[in-house]
């Protein structure tokens, strides 16, 4: 069997293979609730063979929206609609989590293919909040969260994951990275408090990983956390701030460590190439002790398969490539001589043809 279709338990699930769809923003609910475009759209990724499906970016309160087109799970009637999805997606055999998330100053956006980039209150936009009061480029400039916003995103983040496991959730997924309003405390160049959330790297962290025991509190199954391993940035959050950051990830329960990069500031400088991103995850694996996944243009077969046989990264999260072909996961595994299920649909006219 190749590496990439052996199978992983995480937390007491089975994972069948190692080859899984990372977030993909889809912008295409309405008042968080997502329909028919969401059904479709993570459905054909469940007949596709992928081990686990995330699922994007998902608001755990209205103004933690990235756009006023992004679902959430605050409330009871975004969690019917997600069960709609979640019970398809589990009727293909197929496993689904969701990426659990705040924008922060990031917030408040029209979709990317609106007129304009951002929402006012005739759109439906909000005022933004952050760590500090400090603009995303040419963001407006968001709302500092005081002490009681601050206690209300962890308290709104283990609502949002009690309501995930209530929609039919596989896996819950923390996002910390990106640039949003995890990210955004995490690192000095967005976070210049001068409280206990700010200043030195325990202080930039404990939001994080208040949210994170939070989750773990009141769900016990499968917790990963997004990070974005540096800022590419002199001065700001790096990979070894990301190391120490996972170990302490680990010893709250959380079980394997997402691992993208960038997203806290405008202008990073990032050489991108096939596997740019692999080395953050190998060192975090290694300086962490702790399961990882890999992004960043990873695409081939024997590249995936390669990297998963050397045993320095756990699993695979692939976006662009599904986008292309809900059934890459298929595809790599006829690549490497893999016998697979594929849809009991089109399974026979596969067989059949010449």
């Amino acid at each position: 069997m190749s590496a990439t279709f052996s199978p992983i338990d995480v937390r007491g699930l089975q994972i069948p293979n190692r080859l899984w769809v990372s977030p993909m923003c889809q912008y295409s609910a309405v008042d968080g609730v997502v329909g028919d475009w969401h059904l479709m759209h993570l459905g054909s990724l469940a007949t596709g063979g992928a081990g686990l499906i995330i699922a994007e970016a998902t608001a755990v309160s209205p103004e933690g929206r990235i756009s006023i087109a992004c679902p959430g799970l605050w409330n009871d009637s975004q969690v019917t609609a997600w069960r709609r999805v979640t019970s398809f997606v589990h009727d293909q055999s197929a496993l689904i989590g969701v990426q659990l998330a705040h924008a922060g100053r990031k917030a408040s956006t029209m979709q990317p293919w609106a007129p304009h980039p951002f929402a006012d209150a005739n759109n439906g936009g909000w005022e933004a909040v952050a760590p500090s009061k400090i603009a995303f480029g040419h963001y407006p400039t968001p709302r500092a969260l005081d002490a009681s916003g601050i206690a209300m995103v962890t308290e709104d983040f283990a609502r949002a994951a009690r309501n995930a496991e209530t929609a039919g959730f596989d896996v819950l997924e923390i996002h910390a990275a990106h640039g949003y309003l995890l990210h955004q405390f995490m690192s000095p160049l967005s976070n210049q408090r001068d409280d206990e959330y700010g200043g030195s790297f325990e202080g930039r962290i404990r939001l994080l990983l208040e949210v994170s025991a939070a989750v773990r509190a009141v769900s016990n199954l499968p917790l990963f956390v997004r990070i974005s391993a540096t800022d590419w940035t002199p001065g700001g959050w790096d990979l070894a701030d990301s190391v120490e950051l996972s170990r302490r990830l680990k010893d709250l329960g959380v079980d394997l460590i997402d691992v993208s990069s960038g997203g806290n500031t405008p202008d990073a400088t990032i050489t991108v190439g096939p596997g740019y991103q692999v080395s953050l995850a190998q060192e975090i694996k290694s300086g962490a002790d702790i399961p990882v996944s890999a992004v960043g243009l990873l695409t081939g077969a024997e590249q995936i398969d390669s990297l998963l046989a050397s045993g320095s990264i756990d699993a695979v999260m692939a976006a662009r490539a599904f986008m292309r072909n809900p059934r890459f996961a298929l595809q790599v595994a006829e690549e490497l001589g893999e016998v697979v299920p594929w849809p009991i649909q089109v399974e026979r006219a596969r067989q059949l043809r010449p």
